[in-house]
């Protein structure tokens, strides 16, 4: 399997190739100009591995939520490359690759609550849990709105699922809003607080889609801003 993926949602810009279990990377921390920099780091990665893009499996971008120009560039640049090589592309939420990268590395969480900061006073909000292959998926729907607005997944039961010092939290939201961060401090393993999406784990999680077969045609490499389409935030129990 071959995937290359492009993250460009935050300051991260980052391109990662996975080969058949084997990732090359190329990032910098950018607080602008990542449009000059992004297809730059994918020719690299292509002729290290000295590999055409027609035969790439897909190509997988981070489809925010973040910058509105960040995750409208990785979508636009997806969708040209996607086109020319005409081979599918894979959408994955950056909230997602967070979670990914946080159970990836800390094993005895079950659950992470990724929070990025979404500007006006608000924050970009999901929680995600490790799913029986042992990757990243969601619980719920992810949400746009106050700090105030997060709460825990409820089961059928009632109960909520998220258990004491089973779950992290990660994420620039919890940086941005101290009083985030000291309302989960108790309950949570751990916060990371500067973890941002990189193409390593987009690329990951897009494997998993790939050998199911869910894959796009490069038209619909679209971005997903959540601010078009917020949704209620339904009841839960409050981490308080």
């Amino acid at each position: 399997m071959r995937i290359l993926a492009i993250d460009t949602a935050t300051e991260c810009c980052s391109a990662a190739l996975l080969i058949d279990g084997r990732v090359l990377m190329r990032e910098a921390l950018l607080e602008r100009g990542h449009a000059e920099h992004i297809l730059p780091m994918v020719d690299a990665l292509l002729r290290e591995a000295r590999l055409p893009l027609r035969e790439l499996s897909a190509i997988a971008f981070g489809r925010g939520p973040g910058a509105f120009t960040g995750v409208r560039l990785a979508a636009s640049v997806t969708q040209g490359l996607a086109y020319g090589a005409a081979v599918p592309v894979v959408p994955i939420s950056d909230l997602r690759a967070i979670a990914e990268r946080v159970l990836n590395e800390h094993p005895a969480l079950d659950q992470v609550l990724v929070c990025t900061d979404a500007r006006m006073r608000e924050v970009y909000w999901a929680w995600f849990e490790r799913g029986p292959a042992g990757y990243a998926v969601g619980v719920g729907e992810e949400h746009v709105g106050g700090a105030a607005e997060i709460a825990v997944p409820v089961g059928r039961s009632g109960q909520a699922t998220a258990q004491v010092g089973r779950f992290g939290a990660a994420g620039s939201g919890f940086a941005a809003y101290p009083e985030l961060r000291s309302t989960v401090a108790a309950p949570a393993a751990l916060i990371l607080e500067s973890l941002r999406p990189h193409a390593r784990e987009v690329a990951t999680l897009a494997a998993v889609e790939v050998a199911a077969g869910r894959v796009l045609p490069a038209e619909q490499a679209l971005p997903h801003y959540l601010r078009d389409d917020v949704t209620q935030t339904p009841h839960a129990p409050s981490l308080n």
